[in-house]
């Protein structure tokens, strides 16, 4: 695997053990290494992370806003199930935003930032012909596009934008079995972070908005 690659799958990393708590919980619960519908116990949590308890309930709080997991009274917090009937609004916000997002990132990344885009986009490219998993793919994916949103450099766009990824995510996990492969949906990210890392907003905005709308159809055709 590509240095690229592995900076990454990196494990996210916060300013806090709440937030290194929600980063890990989160992206489990993403990639459903947590189950839809199993239940989330903090005091397992604590001891698997090695910290206590309130940490935990804080990172499942943030959770709960962000729809990844669901509490009842007298019941206990468990993992939310998959939606696939949330799949056209969430396509729908996510062709308005990606694109917006694709183009600040065109106008706005650092140099430093546009050398790192370029440099992932190499290595997505000589992931053709590698025996990737579906699910390791999916994990490049997530990373890729959070990338861009922290390129675009507005904060509110991508703190938005990474909850519907998410939930976009969780949806596309759930049909991964049906799906005959994930490799092109990956692919099209070369060409999306090459045209930021140019500068050039129309081309970036464009391969956004058509990466989305065929990951909804994509989608679709499975169901």
């Amino acid at each position: 695997m590509s240095a690229a690659l592995e900076a990454l799958e990196s494990a996210p990393q916060g300013t806090s053990l709440a937030e290194n708590a929600y980063l890990l919980l989160r992206d489990r619960l993403i990639m459903l290494d947590i189950k839809p519908g199993d239940p989330i116990n903090d005091g397992q949590i604590a001891t698997e992370l090695g910290i206590g308890r309130t940490p935990v309930r804080e990172a499942i709080k943030r959770l709960e806003s962000d729809h990844l997991v669901v509490s009842y009274p007298r019941r206990g917090t468990f993992a939310t199930g998959v939606d696939i009937t949330q799949l056209a609004e969430v396509s729908e916000i996510r062709e308005l935003l990606e694109p917006l997002a694709s183009r600040k990132a065109a106008r706005m990344a650092s140099p430093a930032m546009r050398a790192e885009l370029r440099s992932v986009a190499t290595a997505i490219r000589e992931l053709e012909g590698q025996d990737n998993t579906s699910q390791e793919l999916m994990r490049y994916d997530i990373q890729v596009h959070r990338l861009i949103y922290k390129a675009s450099a507005n904060a509110h766009l991508e703190d938005v934008l990474i909850r519907y990824d998410n939930l976009a995510t969780r949806i596309w996990c759930h049909m991964l079995e049906k799906m005959p492969s994930v490799s092109g949906h990956i692919s099209e990210h070369a060409d999306l972070l090459t045209a930021i890392a140019d500068g050039d907003e129309d081309r970036a905005a464009d391969l956004a908005l058509h990466h989305v709308v065929s990951f909804e159809e994509t989608i679709r055709k499975v169901l």
